[in-house]
């Protein structure tokens, strides 16, 4: 009996304890009084020039609960927090059950976050999660319990969610996706607006409408199941058709694009939500530069007017991988799909200068030959593949692999790829920062690989400095209101390439311009040629559903890939010369102001005159000549006549010369 005296005291102490130190919690609230209802904070996106390029007015006066359609309150209470009205801030069964499920899980799978308390992580607190936060968490809940009413807690919580897009409230989410007040949704549009918040990026119709309508349907479910709706109400929304009105507002141009792959990189950087990040009041200082993104979205307009194809546009410094313009798609306002990030597409001969570069590193040289006819390659799995030309044009006999590489010649391309095998090809392409997955087969020399246009041109943009690779990025600096320095960016610039073999290639590169070697069909810059008006290297491609074209100055790289969402193919010519015109006029435009610079050349390179057909030193009697570079001791020493067009061709070589 006296050792049960002493735990029932023991068990009245901490109970006493607990109370005192509840009641303290309790009062000291109370003293604080009751905290701001909606936080006042604005973010802003600057350019390159400081020049604001995105502002974020987080609303300074909530909605009343009346002026919010009654379907979208009982949608978003059923999907959040059901039990809202019952509970003081803290549902305490929900976040037992939660343990114990999580527990079950092996991880923490499941949260048990009440509205009050996301409203004063959303209104005061970061995302970071420490249980310092969780505390502040907590007192903020109570404050907010203690001091507003229901209503106006959860309209307040209604107007401080993100729905994607840069739009953030349900009074914007209204009018934005239906055009309407929120006080006049209907059924099947509030159970679709109430699903994006769970995960704008994932849930909003305007980027997945499938995955977005799916979730629409579980929250009818869940009102059904709740009693909330009847079933006739529930058949009706779930095959109500939707249509997506977006507003015409600052955020529908084409650099939305850009502000929303921004806004989200500055998220992962800070380790927060898009959310949280927009009610910070952070000033954010970008690499944008409006005047090339004005000139991409121009020739966009000029080019695409007539087309249905999509579009993805990309332009960067060169030195530093900072991205001066992005369009993700033809028209943000009818889909905000950012194309250049997102979309994976086959690259078609884009790829070549990867695998030409691989060549280099294995004594290939600008004079190399190889033979270009109707050939079959035995792959791993015994079947022939057999490469065609465009339009079956070959030079059946030798080429060089300037002429190659110019008129993007498949054979030549296949034939480097067996010869040097795949994997070698592959672990080159690492090298240029090329993260996604490569097919180890011979058809991978012709870009059968599937990569996303801002990969492919950070690739380029290396190549073009001087072999030096670094990620690209978007956000120079992120600082708090009162100037403080949360982030600046610090450029990681890494020497991948051998500088001369890089430069050898930038010089082939120059090829696709250079209508002198037009001997076996024409090159493939032919078509925008006369629109240029400075040295340019780059390198285009096609596929049945894509059209791509890359290329670079020693200041700027830009990146265009034209073609269909759903890998239609690309059925009038016309539509396959787009991208190389976009990109020649965006690139043209943007260096009007630009004054002109060569590449620069390292040491230990000769320069020689050579026959672009023979891969020889060119004499006076050579239809064609041009200058070409190879590494001290690698050039070739012959030169070109009729009788001498296989002189110093490797052994190797003379081998591929007669394979089928």
């Amino acid at each position: 009996m006296r050792w049960v005296k002493k735990i029932c005291l023991g068990i009245a102490v901490i109970l006493v304890l607990m109370c005192l130190s509840f009641g303290s919690i309790l009062f000291f609230a109370y003293k604080q009084g009751p905290p701001p209802i909606m936080a006042k904070t604005e973010t802003i996106l600057y350019d390159r020039y400081d020049q604001s390029i995105f502002q974020n007015k987080t609303k300074t006066t909530p909605l009343k609960l009346e002026d919010i359609s009654s379907d979208f309150t009982d949608a978003l209470l059923v999907t959040e927090d059901k039990d809202f009205y019952k509970h003081v801030g803290f549902d305490f069964k929900r976040m037992l059950k939660a343990v114990m499920n999580n527990i079950q899980a092996g991880a923490l799978k499941e949260g048990a976050s009440t509205i009050t308390q996301q409203l004063a992580k959303n209104l005061y607190l970061s995302n970071e999660k420490t249980f310092e936060r969780k505390l502040k968490e907590a007192f903020y809940t109570i404050r907010l319990e203690m001091f507003y009413d229901k209503e106006t807690i959860l309209a307040t919580y209604m107007q401080s969610i993100y729905f994607g897009h840069g739009i953030y409230g349900i009074e914007d989410a209204s009018h934005y996706f239906f055009q309407k007040d929120p006080k006049d949704l209907t059924l099947a549009e509030s159970a679709m607006l109430a699903g994006i918040p769970k995960g704008p990026t994932y849930y909003s119709p305007l980027n997945d409408e499938t995955r977005a309508t799916e979730r629409q349907h579980f929250i009818l479910s869940k009102l059904r199941e709740g009693k909330v709706i009847q079933e006739a109400d529930y058949v009706m929304a779930k095959q109500a058709t939707l249509t997506f009105e977006r507003a015409e507002n600052d955020l529908s141009s084409a650099r939305t694009y850009f502000t929303d792959y921004t806004l989200k990189e500055a998220a992962d950087i800070l380790h927060m939500s898009e959310q949280q990040l927009l009610q910070q009041g952070l000033h954010i200082y970008t690499t944008f530069d409006p005047s090339i993104q004005d000139h991409a979205e121009q020739a966009v307009h000029t080019y695409m007017t007539d087309s249905e194809l999509q579009i993805g546009t990309v332009t960067m410094d060169v030195q530093t991988g900072a991205i001066r313009s992005m369009i993700g798609g033809k028209d943000y306002a009818e889909s905000s799909f950012n194309r250049t990030i997102h979309a994976n597409r086959m690259v078609g001969s884009t790829f070549k200068p990867f695998l030409y570069y691989a060549a280099l590193e294995h004594h290939f040289t600008p004079s190399s030959v190889l033979v270009s006819k109707p050939t079959a390659f035995t792959t791993s799995e015994d079947t022939l593949y057999e490469p065609g030309n465009f339009n079956d044009y070959y030079a059946n006999g030798p080429i060089t692999l300037m002429t190659a590489l110019a008129l993007s010649d498949n054979i030549y391309a296949v034939k480097t790829n067996v010869l040097l095998s795949a994997n070698t090809v592959i672990e080159t392409t690492k090298k240029f920062g090329i993260t996604a997955p490569l097919p180890n087969v011979p058809s991978l020399a012709l870009g059968t690989a599937s990569i996303s246009l801002l990969e492919m041109t950070n690739g380029y943009r290396t190549i073009a400095n001087s072999g030096k690779f670094a990620q690209s990025y978007t956000i120079e600096k992120i600082t708090r209101p009162d100037g403080k320095v949360l982030y600046e960016h610090a450029s990681e610039e890494e020497q991948v390439l051998d500088e001369r073999k890089n430069y050898i290639l930038i010089d082939l590169m120059k090829g696709m311009f250079d209508e002198r070697l037009n001997d076996y069909m024409t090159v493939t810059g032919a078509s925008i040629s006369p629109m240029l008006t400075r040295e340019y290297a780059g390198k285009s491609g096609t596929t049945d559903a894509d059209s791509w074209m890359i290329g670079f100055s020693p200041t700027l790289v830009t990146g265009v890939w034209t073609g269909y969402d759903q890998n239609t193919t690309i059925q009038v010519n016309e539509e396959k010369l787009i991208a190389k015109k976009v990109w020649a006029e965006t690139m043209e435009r943007a260096h009007e102001t630009v004054e002109e610079e060569a590449f620069q050349k390292p040491d230990g390179l000769v320069e020689k005159v050579i026959d672009p057909k023979t891969g020889l030193l060119a004499t006076e009697q050579c239809e064609v000549r041009r200058t070409a570079y190879f590494e001290k001791g690698t050039e070739p020493t012959t030169y070109c006549s009729d009788e001498q067009t296989n002189v110093n061709i490797p052994f190797w070589q003379l081998f591929l010369h007669s394979s089928t």
